[in-house]
């Protein structure tokens, strides 16, 4: 039996909640995890896990071991990892991951500099809206809009966005130019939203952060739609400063009702914290950093 192999297919098994999910997760059949774990189980003369029909518990004894089997893993990995020469030098494979439009628009472009750069890094790029563990999914790097909650994660700010207010020249030419939020009762607003409805947007006034009502002639689940809609001149959208650059850029959007923006969001990248930090890593964020920031001081 290979001890590290069945240690990580228990982790597999234990973080899945079943045999069947790591069986799918290291592309092994299952009888073979089945009997891996069994084969751990006899070698340590304890039960690690109770299988039931829906999932896995861990027994006391399962607990404990699992915990010391990702410490020794983990611990195999940087060894590896350091003999391999990846701290001396930037080689290897990086597992990043950004929200899809933000990703597509500022952060493809700086990783396809990044592995001209350094023909010895591979890159994996996973854009999703979703929030992915690092930790769980072994994701190097990951790039986060928003306030983070506290955590012991390592933090890069790289700059802010801001929600903004645009419509097209034309939208503008035949409906006015409302001076204030509240003149957007008489309107056309484009919505962002998907099957529930969303027709409130903040805005910052005297007391702080109002939501003001909007009534919405079309609406669309992606920015992308919402953004084409303002520029065909159906009404008023809210999008992100990023999500509208292009268009401001080109003079087919224009910016209203600026001085009532709420506070600006921030961007980080956030890794986690290595006693010896990879190189490629280093490099990565090295390279990527200052030149998010450049992107970002365009487009806030």
């Amino acid at each position: 039996m290979d001890r590290f192999e069945a240690m990580r297919t228990l982790l597999a098994a234990v973080d899945g909640g079943s045999l069947s999910a790591a069986s799918r997760s290291l592309g092994v059949p299952l009888p073979t995890v089945s009997r891996r774990v069994s084969d751990l189980e006899a070698l340590l003369g304890s039960q690690l896990v109770v299988r039931t029909s829906r999932n896995l518990l861990l027994t006391e004894a399962g607990t404990a071991y699992v915990a010391s089997a990702r410490r020794v893993l983990e611990e195999l990995s940087e060894a590896e990892r350091a003999a391999s020469g990846e701290y001396r030098a930037p080689r290897g494979e990086l597992l990043v991951t950004a929200p899809i439009m933000f990703g597509t628009l500022n952060v493809a472009p700086i990783v396809h500099d990044f592995l001209a750069t350094y023909p010895d890094v591979a890159v994996r790029l996973v854009l999703s809206d979703w929030v992915i563990d690092l930790v769980e999914s072994h994701i190097d790097v990951a790039l986060r809009i928003g306030n983070l909650p506290d955590s012991a994660l390592m933090v890069r700010r790289v700059g802010e966005i801001r929600w903004m207010v645009c419509a097209s020249p034309n939208y503008l030419n035949r409906r006015g130019d409302p001076r204030t939020p509240a003149d957007l009762c008489d309107h056309d607003c484009i919505a962002f939203e998907e099957l529930q409805r969303h027709r409130e947007w903040p805005f910052s006034g005297a007391n702080g952060i109002e939501q003001i009502a909007i009534g919405a002639r079309f609406s669309v689940n992606t920015a992308d739609g919402v953004i084409d809609g303002a520029i065909a001149g159906l009404g008023i959208a809210r999008v992100l400063s990023y999500q509208a650059a292009d268009g401001v850029r080109s003079g087919t959007l224009l910016p209203i009702l600026t001085e009532w923006a709420p506070p600006p969001i921030p961007v980080q990248l956030v890794y986690a914290a290595h006693r010896q930090q990879p190189f490629k890593l280093r490099a990565f964020l090295d390279f990527v950093v200052p030149r998010l920031q450049e992107r970002l001081r365009v487009i806030a």
